[in-house]
């Protein structure tokens, strides 16, 4: 995952590498992977994010973020319905306390970072 990260081209590599950094400063047990060509995170049983490169910005983007408060206000295109996130075109449009409250809201979720309780 680290390699994937080195590999982007600046401002993208900058970006990612502060998202990454915030993942592991917020969530405790953070596991990192590279999936479908971006950096996913999770704890417990499940993906809850991913943080991918383009051309001119990165996308963030929360599993079932439509659960989130406030909600994130991207729908990206091809990753479910209730996937929403963030654009940021440089380091300076992070805004971490708001970044690091939707890790911590939708790591806590059953079935995405959490297991669920069992019952009896």
């Amino acid at each position: 995952m680290f390699a994937y990260i080195a590999s982007l081209p600046q401002p993208q590599r900058g970006i990612a590498e502060r998202i990454d950094q915030l993942a592991a400063e917020t969530l405790p047990g953070l596991q990192r992977s590279v999936k479908w060509g971006m950096s996913y995170y999770g704890v417990g049983d499940g993906w809850c994010f991913s943080c991918g490169a383009f051309d001119t910005h990165v996308k963030l983007m929360f599993v079932n973020g439509v659960t989130l408060t406030p909600v994130p206000p991207v729908t990206p295109v091809a990753m479910g319905k209730a996937t929403r996130g963030v654009e940021l075109a440089s380091v300076d449009d992070i805004d971490e306390r708001q970044v690091a409250a939707w890790m911590k809201q939708i790591a806590a979720l059953p079935g995405v970072g959490k297991r669920p309780e069992k019952k009896g």
